[in-house]
């Protein structure tokens, strides 16, 4: 039976249903795809009613969908996404905004907004989204639910549309760290039992960067992972640099966007709606100079993360600046909240390092996510992690 898509979640050329291939560890589970994935025989339209019209229907799926179908999960459908998945708002100009079932009439965040929406409702039981600068990390702490960002290359890409391909990752939703972890047994490779942390690194830098009441709410949580894990120590990530950080992301992730899409924008002349209008516009005149200190930045970045997080040890963040915006906030004020939140979200896109989203408070009945972040390829210890502090 269709799903009764109460949260505009679910885009209208993807209202399909594919059983499952073989009984596994996912059977009786419904999931979603977020519309940046390829699925054989149904349009793959990346939030725009222009690319949908000028791509030809994927004859072959992404490998997430066949290694979900292959252990028993039924994929219900296809899931907005803002547009070109270039913004975190979850607001698209064609398509419409999502419900954010965990607090109406406020953003559900993108731009796996859908995905989101789709879990956070009871739709589905999990949902497959993408991250490049916090697209599933961000959704998941708005609409109250677990997201994970993997390790950057860890899950196959082929057949997802690109955004910025050296940071694109696959990423998932769900009501539990129990489901998360199982969805973690079928989609990573080289799957093996996750680790104990041995330290517990505290942003220091990052948690002084969101506003002392987001701290205060945040802090429960940190100091039961401080009693999970045993030792901990505050230590600065960007320090003085998050703004720096923070520039460095938007200037590869536009040089990267451009190179993605730039001959489409320029043959079809797509009518962007607002903020992707303008990024890639921007996109599209970046200075090569820029760019190439932006690659110089990340590579230090990517080496101080790697040296914080060496030897088993966890790094503990806010996952964003406060509670999702209103619908409708004027793009001034997004503009500044985006910047604020790319400045937390930014540090594991650069270095390439899995990042987790838990839903573990509420300021004005709305969610607030706290995050965990491991080195390369530990994906499977934040997983564990989580499972550890919701019991």
């Amino acid at each position: 039976m269709p799903i009764n898509d109460t949260l505009n979640a679910f885009i209208d050329h993807g209202r399909i249903e594919v059983p499952p291939t073989k009984e596994g560890t996912l059977s009786g589970l419904t999931w979603a795809l977020k519309d940046f994935f390829d699925l054989a025989g149904v349009p793959t339209g990346a939030g725009s009613p222009e690319w949908l019209a000028t791509h030809p229907v994927p004859t072959k799926s992404t490998p997430v969908v066949d290694r979900l179908l292959g252990v028993g999960a039924k994929l219900v459908g296809k899931t907005y996404t803002d547009e070109l998945a270039w913004s975190l708002n979850g607001e698209n100009a064609h398509y419409g905004t999502p419900t954010n079932p965990a607090a109406p009439g406020r953003i559900p965040g993108g731009s796996s907004s859908g995905s989101a929406a789709a879990t956070s409702g009871a739709l589905v039981d999990f949902a497959i989204g993408s991250d490049t600068g916090g697209s599933v990390r961000l959704p998941a702490s708005y609409c109250g639910i677990y997201g994970i960002r993997t390790t950057h290359g860890r899950i196959p890409l082929d057949g997802a549309v690109p955004l910025a391909p050296s940071y694109d990752t696959v990423g998932w939703f769900a009501r539990s760290p129990e489901l998360m972890q199982t969805i973690g047994d079928v989609l990573l490779d080289r799957v093996r039992a996750p680790r104990k942390p041995k330290r517990l690194l505290i942003a220091r830098d990052l948690f002084d960067a969101v506003d002392e009441t987001v701290r205060n709410l945040l802090q429960p949580s940190v100091d039961r992972l401080k009693a999970i894990v045993g030792a901990s120590e505050d230590v600065d990530v960007a320090g003085g640099e998050r703004d720096a950080w923070r520039n460095a992301f938007r200037v590869l992730q536009s040089g990267e966007a451009w190179a993605a899409h730039g001959e489409w924008i320029s043959a079809v002349k797509p009518k962007l709606g607002p903020g992707v209008k303008e990024r890639f516009a921007a996109a599209a005149v970046m200075d090569p100079a820029e760019i190439a200190a932006a690659k110089v930045l990340r590579n230090t970045i990517v080496e101080k993360v790697a040296a914080l997080l060496a030897d088993d040890a966890i790094l503990v963040l806010p996952t964003a600046p406060g509670i999702a915006p209103l619908c409708k906030t004027p793009d001034a004020v997004l503009d500044v909240f985006r910047a604020r939140a790319i400045e937390l979200l930014c540090v594991s896109g650069h270095a390439g390092t899995p990042q987790m989203s838990l839903p573990v408070a509420k300021l004005d009945g709305c969610p607030i996510g706290l995050s965990i972040m491991a080195a390369r390829d530990c994906d499977e210890d934040l997983l564990g992690l989580a499972v550890e502090l919701n019991n």
